[in-house]
């Protein structure tokens, strides 16, 4: 492909939002749905390659989407003006080049290189030696910033703070400084430092998961080497290069125009903020380098026709290069599920502040007074930071940051590319996929099954003899197969690779869409193609698009035995040698209607009477219902003297358009087989599952599109019980008494335009829909009314054609097999097949179902568990029964690991059997994740915690009821040294029964419906997670070390724990452990029951 992946963008520069209107739309005044793109300026590049990893470059559109607007953010404004200035600064350094103002002969001298050899391989070598790699360099790292967001993003800033007043706390206001104190504050500095190490470490990790992605996808282009048309990466193109352009390539480099079809249009408004796309042409039309029409930029794209360049810049000598040496990153803004986070951290941190206010004031208010030696100001600085620690799940970013690189990760083994965490998320929510059915249902393999000519019906192989058989009849002249071979294969821009010429027709590359391919091959097996192009020479070209749905091109006649297979003997005796051949070739329904003669069984042409017509609109209908696409072949020979413009001549294309308009010879139809991807069947079953609904959304003909929906799925009613336009009253929707259970309904896009508001609504709410034989504004159109419905709206395709809606789409999937142009609008790309879709829903289930466990695992021990004992300290003036030392290991040790392993845990079973989730409901942290983890879990670990300590003082002497508002005084005979240490066992009993019950709430949280026996940690393939084991034994090893060390027991007044206290508390484990899967299976067994609606 033609095409590289520079990232388009100044950063700074204005941001491009498409607002996707179109006609019809505007004619009922329909509100307007804008999509806002993700974040990320639009003049900017960063790498060749930037089509993979650029989050959010403006997709150019083609130039019939004329209703497509761009729309410049007005909060922008500034920065636009700031992308002015460096544009203006890139214009003046290139005022000097001369490539757009010297002739295409002189460029070709310069850069010595030739039209039909191009550059020989050594040449190419050298000169990539010379200039170097196609790609700019790399932006400024600003490694002071980015050293400084490792240490203060997430807590870092609360934990540094944290550390600086317990410091204060000991020294100078410790009297005496209590060796605790410093120990704390030497750890939450640790703990800082961590955190920052481990924020680099993922950073650096997650750069080389994106590394390894950029490679995935294909970069290619189109060159000529040696004379032989070649295939290379966009990287190795060095100037010189004779470059192959076509509709939806991007272009890789700078070139000069040397060869360009009359409808030949790039999208220059990445650079340049034009909504319209602009022609391109051979001769300069402006001295500025930047606004001449003859230079293609890299980075902008070929929205339509085609065209022959000479590269004439790469790297960071191309007018993006220049641009990205004057430009930083895009800024960033924060996704969704961020948005979420920050959400619930604002959340706890509200609360955390609430409570230290609370401490603040019980303290001055009555402590300070009644009891002023029970908490001075070092123990309530100590105090406060303990309550801040409490309640924020310092592990919480860790496990958030590492979610997105494993997932990262299990993208890119899946052969999925997500170009940003958004991706993910909006997955998990997709409620409606509306997909394309070219390249993305089916195989986009087509062959030639069928053919006709007249009235007659052949194989290609049937074609094949009979063509054989005429020619050895002397006596009989009947060329009416060889008509169709030429038509075939002169009106195709398929054209074969050379280095495959040899190979059998059936393994030969071919470069050019896949209808072309089927056809190229079929006129091929009749005979050689490049003997056809000898005996005619090509004048002008009109590529096939969307909206004409047919392809033109023109041919004056080279050699007379070109007259013998293009014409029959009447209309060859009479052609003149300064007269036209134009050839046409589209859809029947739009063609047939502008034939007038049609070319019989004996190879004569004869009036199109409507009893042929008749004949020829049954064959094409039967051939459509058993899923073939039809292709009417036709031709008509256009006088010198009704030819106004030469084919040169800009005019011409319009004049072209007028002869096509009547007056064609019908020559035959082709039917073409594009059979469905084997995976397709189970992959719409396994979404329908999961309550997604899978629309189908084509260009190709109703009866087509319908038979294929059937093969695919995503039509299971029988033709009889499926709906038209008809079913769709204007004022009030049909009762659903009268549907089917599955109701379905097929629509052409000329029928979209005359629906209502009621219509719509109804037609929306069909369970599957097949929309044929529509352009890029309906499509469009299809989508923001789904999305005014307020479903979420996944969109695929990999054609041009399908650009716009994949940009509107709340996400765009495009195909790495398509085109480039659809891979640029795309919010995520399947580099294998369209079955990986599956594993992508599942992911963005996944991701939100996982950091809700997280979340849901960090709260009870982490938070709730550990706010209590300082409450009843403050409160009801019990001893501090966990230090806050084991607090901030509890939140930054033994929880971290567990927590982290969550992420890597599998699918649970029913993620696809769930609803999709609703954004605006479904929240990360809710009301019933709250009663969860606090609640009931929370609840649980707290009373039990307390249990056991103050059972282990009542066993040591020391009964509750000597604690009870005693705000520090003694029990009668006990000694300060044995209570303290007394105290200190309770604190570390206190601590491993928290860790240890956390083992059994780590296997419960698992899942939130099964039953651990229903997806097992392990000994199972697909739910399996072999990471908890490890996070385990590094919660116990964390325990040992800060508990049984002699060292670290007299600094931290930590003790070690008598063994019957790991193994209750192992018991009150299995305990919650049994409840949970109590209440689990109360959920599945009434799932519209009290604890049901009450389930995290």
């Amino acid at each position: 492909m033609a095409g590289g992946d520079s990232d388009e963008t100044v950063a700074g520069g204005p941001r491009i939002r498409w607002r996707s209107e179109d006609e019809e739309a505007a004619k009922q005044g329909r509100s307007n749905l804008v999509r806002s793109q993700s974040n990320g300026s639009q003049l900017s590049i960063h790498s060749v390659h930037s089509r993979r990893d650029s989050i959010d470059p403006a997709t150019a559109l083609p130039i019939h989407y004329r209703t497509v607007s761009i729309q410049i953010d007005d909060s922008k404004e500034k920065a636009f003006v700031e992308a002015k200035k460096i544009k203006d600064s890139t214009a003046k350094e290139l005022s000097t080049i001369e490539w757009h103002t010297i002739s295409p002969d002189e460029v070709l001298r310069r850069l010595t290189t030739s039209l039909t050899a191009g550059l020989s391989d050594d040449q190419a070598k050298r000169r990539l030696g010379e200039h170097g790699k196609n790609t700019p360099s790399l932006p400024p790292t600003h490694l002071s910033r980015q050293i400084f967001g490792y240490f203060f993003k997430g807590f870092g800033s609360i934990l540094l703070i944290a550390s600086i007043l317990v410091f204060i706390a000991w020294k100078p206001l410790g009297n005496p400084p209590a060796k605790a104190n410093l120990a704390l504050a030497i750890v939450l500095l640790a703990v800082f430092i961590i955190q920052a190490v481990f924020n680099a470490w993922q950073d650096w990790s997650s750069s080389r998961v994106m590394a390894s992605i950029t490679s995935m996808l294909p970069d290619d282009c189109l060159l000529m080497r040696d004379g032989n048309q070649a295939t290379v990466t966009a990287t190795d193109i060095v100037p010189g290069d004779v470059l192959f352009i076509k509709a939806g390539n991007k272009l890789p480099a700078d070139v000069r125009f040397v060869e360009i079809s009359s409808d030949a249009k790039f999208d220059r408004s990445i650079l340049t903020g034009e909504s319209l796309p602009l022609p391109g042409t051979v001769e300069s039309t402006d001295d500025n380098y930047l606004e001449t029409r003859c230079i293609g930029m890299q980075g902008t794209h070929c929205i339509s026709g085609s065209a022959i360049g000479l590269v004439v810049a790469t790297g960071d000598h191309t007018v993006f290069g220049r641009i990205a040496k004057l430009t930083n990153d895009p800024k960033t803004g924060m996704t969704p599920l961020e948005r979420e986070v920050l959400r619930f951290v604002i959340i706890i941190t509200t609360i955390m502040l609430s409570m230290i206010v609370l401490v603040i004031i019980v303290w001055a208010a009555w402590l300070r007074k009644d009891h002023p030696d029970w908490i001075d100001v070092p123990l309530l600085i100590v105090d406060c930071v303990s309550v801040a620690v409490a309640f924020i799940p310092e592990g919480l970013p860790i496990a958030l940051t590492a979610s997105l690189t494993i997932t990262a990760k299990m993208m890119r083994q899946n052969k999925i590319l997500c170009k940003s965490l958004k991706t993910v998320e909006t997955l998990g929510a997709v409620s409606v996929i509306c997909s394309d059915k070219t390249g993305t249902l089916t195989k986009n393999k087509m062959y030639v099954t069928e053919c006709s000519v007249g009235t007659k019906e052949m194989t290609p192989e049937t074609a094949r003899d009979a063509m054989m058989a005429d020619r050895r009849d002397a006596g009989i002249v009947n060329n009416c197969i060889d008509q169709l071979r030429a038509i075939a294969g002169l009106c195709n821009a398929g054209e074969f690779d050379a280095a495959t010429l040899k190979l059998p027709l059936h393994e030969r590359k071919i470069n050019g869409d896949a209808t072309d391919q089927a056809i190229l091959r079929f006129s091929e097996g009749l005979g050689a193609v490049a003997e056809l192009k000898s005996l005619w020479r090509k004048t002008f070209e009109l590529a096939f698009n969307s909206k004409n749905k047919f392809m033109i091109r023109t041919f004056s006649l080279a050699e007379a035995e070109g007259l013998d297979v293009a014409l029959p003997v009447g209309e060859a005796s009479q052609f003149k040698p300064e007269d036209t051949l134009l050839t046409i070739k589209g859809a029947p329904d739009i063609l047939i209607g502008r034939c007038t003669h049609f070319t019989s069984n004996a190879g004569d042409s004869h009036a199109l009477d409507d009893d042929i017509r008749t004949v020829i609109e049954d064959i094409k209908n039967r051939w459509s219902a058993q899923g073939k696409r039809v292709i009417l072949l036709a031709r008509k020979v256009v006088p010198k003297d009704r030819i106004k413009n030469a084919s040169a001549v800009s005019n011409f294309e319009a004049e072209a358009l007028d002869h096509a308009r009547s007056g064609l010879t019908l020559v035959g139809l082709v039917g073409i087989v594009d059979p469905p991807r084997d995976e397709i069947p189970e992959v719409v079953r396994i979404l329908r599952g999961a309550s997604i609904r899978i629309f189908m959304v084509t260009g190709d003909f109703a009866l087509t599109a319908q038979t294929i929906a059937t093969q695919c799925g995503i039509v299971s009613n029988p033709p009889a019980l499926v709906h038209d336009v008809s079913a769709l009253y204007k004022e009030t929707a049909i009762s659903s008494d009268d549907r089917p259970a599955v109701s379905s309904i097929v629509l052409n896009g000329p029928d979209l335009i005359k629906l209502s508001e009621s219509q719509w609504d109804q037609l929306c709410a069909y369970d599957e829909i097949v929309f044929a034989r529509t352009t890029p504004e309906q499509k469009l159109r299809i989508v923001r009314e789904l999305q005014a419905k307020e479903e979420i709206v996944g969109m695929t395709g990999d054609g041009v054609n399908d650009a716009p809606s994949l940009k509107a789409a709340d996400i765009g999937i495009a195909l790495g097999s398509g085109s480039q142009i659809a891979i640029e609008a795309a919010d995520m790309v399947l580099l294998d097949s369209f079955s990986a879709v599956v594993q992508a829903v599942q992911y963005g289930r996944v991701v939100f179902d996982n950091l809700k466990k997280t979340i849901a695992y960090l709260l009870p021990a982490g938070s709730f568990a550990e706010f209590w004992p300082i409450m009843t300290n403050v409160l009801f003036g019990l001893p501090q029964i966990l230090s806050s030392f084991l607090m901030i290991i509890i939140c930054c040790f033994t929880d971290c690991a567990a927590a982290t392993v969550l992420v890597y845990e599998k699918p649970e079973a029913d993620v696809l059997l769930r609803r999709p989730r609703n954004p605006k409901k479904d929240r990360l942290v809710d009301w019933q994740l709250i009663l969860q983890a606090y609640g009931f879990i929370g609840v649980l670990e707290t009373i039990a915690s307390f249990a056991m300590s103050y059972w282990y003082l009542e066993r040591s002497g020391i009964p509750f009821s000597a604690l009870w508002f005693k705000f520090g005084e003694l029990p009668p005979g006990i000694e300060q040294e044995f209570y303290d240490a007394r105290l200190n066992y309770a604190s570390s009993i206190y601590f491993v029964s928290l860790v240890v019950m956390q083992w059994f709430n780590l296997m419960a949280l698992r899942t939130r419906r099964l039953s651990i026996f229903q997806h097992p940690p392990a000994f199972s393939k697909h739910t399996q997670n072999l990471y908890l084991f490890p996070a385990i034994a590094f919660s116990l090893c964390m325990a040992i070390f800060w508990l049984y060390i002699p060292q670290l027991q007299d600094v931290l007044s930590t003790s070690r724990v008598p063994a019957e206290y790991f193994f209750l508390p192992a018991a009150f484990g299995i305990g919650i452990l049994l409840l949970d899967e109590a209440r689990k299976y109360a959920v599945r067994r009434w799932p519209n029951g009290l604890l049901a609606k009450c389930a995290w």
